[in-house]
């Protein structure tokens, strides 16, 4: 694009926010003004819902995602090519979908780094992976996704090894946990789930397009999940102070994951580096994520999780696809399901939401924003 184009379309952008602002001030509590349009009708900024209207969305969107399991087949990893000498990252590896994807990873020959913040149980599971798979090449270093000081000191140290990244996987979560902070008073939603994953990536890009070559593209996979469908993003209210459910919060933190891989990925394909970005949703997977759910749907995901919920390792296996397959060589920017590519929410696709996120992302976690964004 030529520099008077872009000087226009910056014009163009700046005026639609100058415009955004006149019109659609920061939401109260309770209110559903409406936001601009998208181009097709569907609005990209949305004030919170009402926590009962939230609630019924979320399980909504759980119950049709339980009820497509159920009815289709589930995604069988294909062989997969061993990794000898490459290195992973996985966020929340010592359990779950991230312990599984890092058992999977190690058993292919991977230099596996489990990142978490319990040391005992990190530990525990780099030496079961060790037992399991015969691999040594594998550790925990303490990473707390909640303190931006955390992930820089994780960085710092993982650099100072002089090591090569070929996989991060942004695994790491929290789901429907009370109001509450993070160190640095973000919404421990959106500042565990979302903002921690940003730094991180960002700070690791370096490294990872490095790593990168044309036979082996670096990869950034990042977990999202279906209540992202239903998730409103405030960019008034990133922190949802005004308007808080746990469930709307949770919602919002997983579509700004889905609108950040989309993002990325277009800004690493405009530079030409040999890394790439994709977003999965594992389904719903039967973890201990629901231990603040109600005591209702505890005892309804204990009588029926055998039946309709995946078990970590099913959950595991489009994630260790996205980050391995030979498939997706090269391939990035997509929404991944079942083993197969899937189309995310329409709000997702929106590219200035997407810039406007990351500007904002890039205000709040304290780093610069390149300057190499797409045209």
């Amino acid at each position: 694009m030529p520099p008077w184009s872009q000087n226009m379309l910056k014009g163009q952008r700046r005026e639609q926010r100058s415009r955004w602002d006149r019109l659609y001030p920061e939401p109260k509590c309770g209110g559903r003004s409406r936001g601009p349009d998208a181009g097709d009708g569907r609005r990209w900024a949305l004030p919170g819902m009402s926590p009962l209207a939230a609630c019924l969305w979320t399980y909504a969107v759980g119950v049709k995602a339980l009820v497509a399991q159920l009815l289709g087949r589930c995604f069988s990893l294909p062989d997969l090519p061993p990794q000898n000498g490459k290195v992973a990252i996985v966020t929340g590896g010592a359990k779950g979908i991230g312990y599984e994807t890092a058992k999977h990873l190690s058993g292919l020959g991977m230099h596996v780094i489990i990142a978490g913040n319990c040391e005992d149980l990190g530990q525990e599971s780099v030496k079961r992976i060790i037992e399991e798979t015969g691999n040594n090449k594998g550790e925990f270093m303490y990473l707390e996704l909640g303190s931006m000081q955390s992930i820089r000191q994780f960085v710092k140290h993982f650099k100072a090894r002089n090591l090569s990244l070929h996989v991060l996987v942004n695994n790491a979560a929290v789901m429907l946990v009370p109001q509450r902070c993070t160190k640095d008073g973000f919404e421990e939603h959106f500042g565990v789930n979302y903002l921690g994953h940003f730094l991180l990536t960002n700070l690791l890009l370096d490294t990872l397009r490095q790593s990168g070559n044309n036979n082996f593209n670096g990869r950034i996979v990042t977990l999202s999940s279906a209540t992202h469908y239903v998730g409103e993003l405030n960019l008034h209210d990133l922190q949802t102070r005004h308007c808080y459910t746990s469930h709307g919060a949770y919602a919002q933190s997983k579509l700004a994951l889905v609108l950040f891989s989309y993002q990325l990925h277009q800004r690493l394909a405009a530079e030409g580096s040999y890394v790439t970005s994709n977003v999965v949703d594992p389904g719903v997977v039967n973890t201990d994520l629901y231990k603040h759910t109600t005591r209702l749907f505890k005892l309804c995901k204990w009588l029926t999780s055998w039946l309709l919920f995946k078990t970590p390792t099913q959950g595991a296996s489009t994630v260790i696809y996205a980050a391995v397959s030979p498939d997706l060589e090269g391939s990035g920017g997509f929404y991944l399901t079942n083993g197969q590519k899937a189309k995310s929410a329409d709000i997702s696709y929106d590219d200035h939401l997407q810039g406007e996120l990351w500007t904002q992302s890039c205000r709040l976690v304290g780093i610069p924003e390149r300057h190499d964004q797409p045209s």
